[in-house]
């Protein structure tokens, strides 16, 4: 198979017409891009720079606060709130042999549910209410306006690939109701020279889901890697996402698409900022191979499992907070 050597570009600005030649040039480009590297840069959109910049801007006031401040809203048993630097290790990292903790603090949200929640009443995995800080005048409405154009924007992506794998958009939409969902807004600090390099702002790591759409600074960092066991840089440009695709759309397509290993390295000398969003499937779906994936040339690879079973397991073992639950 073909080994990367940059980050294609894709141009998605098709979702938003009714233009069937344009649809259909970007089905290919997302099954051409995610079936041999799993990343690519996203671009037209639709998302609000301004929308981005001020996200940027409250995640920097976010970690300007004292260190006590931000220790009020300690990530919790949700998964919501304030990681400190030193207490995420990818310890079942499949890339890399990790034993240290990655150096990055980072401020987490979810889907915001209230105690009449579905999901809350009937006592689904992570489903509750966010922590926000009181320091940051409109921090939490920043933020939730961009939760939210996201999470159409992640709609919209996953009728593309439902398209792509040859699968009814609308059954597959339903694996999403309400769908998983993160927010996290990270900062990793200059890596310090002399130190060994099994020393990462972020070890080498496959993510959960289906779709990350990473907004980050222009300081660099990100690297993925190919078929080759090489890394690749992925650097800022300018008013795109770096959209991948996760573990549960590598199993949902039967591994036609794939979900690439990244890492992040700051040795810029300066602080990087950067903002995660993962659109995942709901916590309870059933997650297995799509018939239309599963054929005579490519049979049956992966078995099927329950989303939130796979994501306890993984936070589990990635977070010094949950592993504290057990």
């Amino acid at each position: 198979m073909d080994s990367f050597k940059s980050i294609p570009i894709i141009d998605v600005g098709a979702i938003e017409e009714n233009n069937r030649v344009k649809n259909n040039t970007l089905v290919h480009q997302i099954r051409r891009a995610y079936s041999k590297i799993g990343f690519a840069y996203i671009v037209n959109h639709s998302i609000d720079q301004c929308l981005v910049e001020n996200l940027f801007q409250k995640s920097r006031e976010f970690h300007s606060l004292p260190y006590e401040a931000k220790m009020k809203i300690e990530l919790n048993e949700l998964h919501r709130g304030f990681i400190p630097i030193n207490t995420s290790t990818d310890r079942n990292s499949k890339f890399a042999d990790v034993n240290k903790p990655n150096q990055s603090e980072s401020f987490i949200m979810m889907r915001e549910a209230n105690e009449y929640d579905p999901a809350v009443k009937k006592g689904d995995y992570l489903a509750g209410p966010n922590q926000w800080p009181q320091e940051i005048q409109g921090f939490r409405e920043t933020l939730v306006s961009y939760f939210d154009a996201l999470t159409k924007l992640c709609q919209k992506i996953c009728n593309v690939i439902a398209i792509s794998l040859g699968t009814d958009p609308e059954t597959f939409a339903r694996e999403f109701e309400p769908p998983t969902t993160f927010l996290g807004l990270l900062r990793y600090p200059p890596k310090p020279p002399n130190i060994t390099s099994n020393i990462y702002g972020s070890a080498p790591h496959s993510d959960f889901g289906c779709i990350t759409l990473l907004a980050q600074d222009e300081t660099g960092g990100l690297q993925v890697m190919n078929k080759k066991g090489i890394w690749i840089d992925s650097p800022y440009l300018k008013d795109s996402f770096v959209m991948n695709f996760g573990d549960m759309l590598q199993r949902w397509s039967n591994g036609l698409f794939i979900s690439t290993p990244h890492r992040v390295i700051n040795t810029s000398g300066k602080a990087r900022y950067s903002c995660p969003f993962f659109y995942e499937p709901n916590i309870n779906a059933n997650v297995s191979p799509l018939a239309s994936c599963i054929t005579s040339q490519n049979p049956l690879k992966y078995e099927s499992i329950v989303y939130g079973e796979f994501l306890r397991s993984e936070l589990k073992n990635g977070y010094e907070r949950h592993s504290k639950n057990d």
